[in-house]
């Protein structure tokens, strides 16, 4: 007998059944009524692995007596729809075709818009699932014509009754009885990232190493922190969770919070990904810090300087200080703000000549060209300043930069304001 995995056999065959996503499946869920309804659109499932998308592709089949086929996209090819479009109108459909398509996300334009003439007529009906951001890599004209639904990662307390499930039919199916310490549950639930499949492979896999005596065998904490190591974090350095990390790390720090921010560093540091925590941690001294403590961005690059040069683990310590410091420290983003301005203006077509007094004059031939004849050097003036137009003349009045109301900055304006005589 072929061997059956138990993440399969015990696979939810009702969306009652189903292990968390209740905000679409619940009894008001949006999802649970279109299924109930009978009447199932395109679809996208978005989501992590292992949170039931599947599960409620082959629920939605069952229900609506369709015929499911499943493709995965990593190794389908247009000749394999061509085939699952044969089945519309036969004898092997009677009553349409459901196609799953997995992973959606590497099939190229070409491959999803084969889709589409299917799609329209309602011949079949397509239920794409994918692990990114459907809105970053699923063409618009398949989007435009599908319904986006989000699975999210089930939570830990949702995940036990799963896992005491799994428990029973491995007992069942290996003739023991299972003793657990105290911990273990909680400690099966939570180490798998909130990945359904992976709760139960980790029943399986204890079962398998499991040791019985007198018909019953122990599972201790010890086992389940070995199968549950580095496991209960999703991250991909090209996936939507890179991403989001990076973007929790620097609006935590932005929003001065020093345990949110260490909390994503350290996520992106059990990851093995340094570089990026490098990056951004860098970004952040000069874009949310900036100006209101412009030391801060020698003393963030010093951090990250020592953190390349010792690595992983011990980087870990002057990144974490970087992260207290600037989550600690005053705020401006004062700088980029006024960059952004001036940019805008550029891209805009706002500018003009540079002002002919400020233009290059040491070659011969410049003042001909009447170039630099009227600089003046501010260093010959009183606090080394002279007035003097600097802005083409098209924005002579253009202010691109605001004093922040940081001590800093407020006290560089007040030292202008009083040499320029304001």
């Amino acid at each position: 007998m072929a061997y059956r995995p138990l993440a399969d056999e015990i696979r939810p065959l009702s969306l009652d059944e189903v292990v968390g996503q209740r905000h679409i499946l619940g009894p008001n869920g949006v999802l649970r009524r279109i299924i109930e309804g009978g009447n199932v659109p395109n679809m996208v499932f978005y989501g992590p692995s292992g949170t039931g998308k599947t599960t409620v592709a082959n629920i939605i089949a069952k229900r609506t007596d369709r015929t499911l086929h499943r493709l995965n996209a990593t190794t389908a090819s247009i000749s394999d729809i061509r085939e699952v479009i044969a089945d519309v109108d036969t004898l092997m459909a009677p009553n349409g075709v459901l196609l799953y398509l997995d992973e959606i996300q590497y099939f190229n334009k070409k491959q999803q818009q084969s889709l589409l003439e299917f799609m329209e007529n309602g011949k079949i009906t397509v239920i794409a699932s994918t692990t990114e951001n459907p809105y970053f890599c699923v063409f618009n004209a398949v989007l435009s014509r599908s319904t986006v639904f989000e699975f999210k990662t089930v939570e830990a307390e949702e995940l036990k009754p799963a896992i005491l499930r799994a428990i029973s039919i491995m007992e069942q199916r290996m003739g023991w009885k299972a003793v657990l310490e105290p911990g273990v549950l909680d400690a099966l639930a939570s180490s798998c990232g909130g990945d359904v499949r992976k709760g139960i492979s980790s029943v399986e896999l204890l079962f398998s190493a499991g040791r019985p005596e007198n018909g019953q065998v122990t599972f201790t904490m010890e086992d389940a922190a070995i199968l549950g190591q580095r496991s209960a974090m999703r991250y991909d350095r090209d996936g939507d969770s890179h991403y989001d990390i990076l973007s929790a790390l620097q609006k935590s720090i932005r929003g001065s919070d020093p345990n949110a921010g260490l909390h994503y560093l350290a996520r992106l540091l059990e990851a093995g990904d340094l570089i990026s925590a490098c990056r951004r941690l860098m970004v952040i001294a000069c874009e949310d810090v900036g100006l209101a403590y412009p030391q801060i961005i020698p003393i963030v690059k010093s951090c990250v300087d020592a953190a390349n040069m010792l690595g992983l683990p011990e980087a870990r310590i002057p990144l974490g200080d970087a992260v207290v410091l600037m989550a600690t420290a005053p705020k401006s983003n004062t700088g980029i703000s006024g960059i952004d301005a001036a940019m805008r203006d550029i891209r805009a077509g706002n500018y003009g000549p540079i002002p002919a007094h400020l233009m290059d004059s040491h070659y011969s031939g410049a003042k001909k060209l009447g170039r630099g004849l009227t600089y003046q050097f501010p260093h010959d003036y009183p606090n080394h300043y002279v007035p003097q137009q600097y802005l083409p003349d098209k924005l002579k009045d253009a202010v691109y930069y605001q004093y922040g109301e940081n001590k800093t900055e407020q006290a560089a304006k007040a030292y202008w304001d009083r040499i320029k005589g304001r």
